[in-house]
């Protein structure tokens, strides 16, 4: 395990460390450590497993108040994105070529653990993309003592006449060999580069949706572009392998803005309906960034979450039995 650099500049979150793990197919992903600052051990480390185009700097304020909160934060440049290995020629192209790669990923970070002296107990935060790559780990005894989701991409937000288009476009071109190609409507800027503030589908806080563009112009080899017609079908045939599964035996908070644009909102709703162990909270007019959503959803996120995992350490009573 090799140091790899972190923009802490742009971070805004507590003293980090990052490195360089290699995956079991030789693809290299960056991590970023934040531990807990003190004497005090923390009641836990957070894997936070981010979204497509995502990067480990884009949590270092999710990262400080889980510091506050007493939980250190592990989170991950997954394959063609931040840091990591680009699996592209095109370094704009959100691009893998199994959706099932994601998990060599995982396997990495949890084999890299006792070198960064994490010793447990864990827990799960997966937001858009990493919520379908935690859903499949959880199947995978992913070993965390609870979970948490924000707008998980359990579905992907598609117009319902043009559903099955995508199925049978993204299945063709892989098919003959034009994987690589955009996926409708999608290029290789970031969304943040070129979409206002204005009906932006991510936050409804200015100074939020700014911190996260600067990020990636101060940095742009950490911005990814659109996703390719190959990463699409993977993650069609992924989302619809884990719907027909029953839900894994573990305590679980989902999180979900009524506005959300990106995501699919009705499989979520009955993923978690069906979920034994499961909660849905859902904040009205919300965006798609719930951790990055405007402060009293923010801080509501935070408080719910960290009640959630504290809950499942101690079995105490939570936080909806409360109110």
């Amino acid at each position: 395990m090799q140091n790899a650099p972190y923009h802490g500049d742009v971070a805004a979150g507590p003293k980090a460390s990052a490195h360089w793990l290699t995956a079991s197919d030789g693809v290299r992903i960056r991590i970023g450590h934040w531990p807990v600052e003190g004497t005090a051990p923390p009641k836990g480390t957070v894997l936070l497993f981010p979204g497509r185009t995502e990067y480990i700097e884009k949590y270092g304020r999710v990262a400080a108040d889980f510091a506050a909160r007493g939980f250190a934060t592990l989170a991950i440049d997954w394959r063609g994105q931040g840091l990591a290995d680009r699996l592209h020629a095109n370094a704009g192209l959100g691009h893998v070529l199994r959706f099932s790669d994601y998990q060599k990923d995982v396997a990495a970070v949890l084999a890299a653990l006792p070198d960064l002296g994490v010793t447990g107990p864990l827990f799960l935060i997966g937001h858009s993309m990493g919520g379908a790559i935690g859903l499949r780990a959880l199947h995978n005894d992913l070993p965390v003592q609870a979970a948490a989701f924000s707008a998980p991409m359990w579905g992907i937000h598609i117009t319902s006449y043009l559903r099955p288009i995508a199925w049978v476009a993204s299945t063709t071109l892989r098919g003959i060999g034009l994987g690589n190609l955009f996926a409708p409507g999608t290029s290789a800027p970031s969304y943040l580069t070129t979409a206002p503030f204005e009906d932006n589908t991510l936050t409804r806080d200015p100074a939020e949706y700014e911190a996260m563009r600067q990020q990636v112009t101060t940095h742009p080899e950490l911005s990814l572009g659109g996703p390719s017609m190959l990463w699409l079908n993977e993650a069609l045939r992924e989302m619809r392998k884990l719907r027909a599964l029953p839900a894994p035996d573990m305590p679980t908070l989902t999180l979900l803005g009524d506005n959300e644009r990106i995501v699919h909102s009705g499989n979520i709703h009955s993923l978690m309906a069906r979920w034994p162990k499961g909660t849905l909270q859902v904040y009205p007019e919300a965006e798609h960034e719930i951790l990055m959503e405007v402060p009293s959803t923010r801080q509501d996120a935070l408080t719910r979450i960290t009640t959630h995992f504290e809950t499942a350490l101690t079995g105490t009573q939570s936080l909806e039995a409360a109110q």
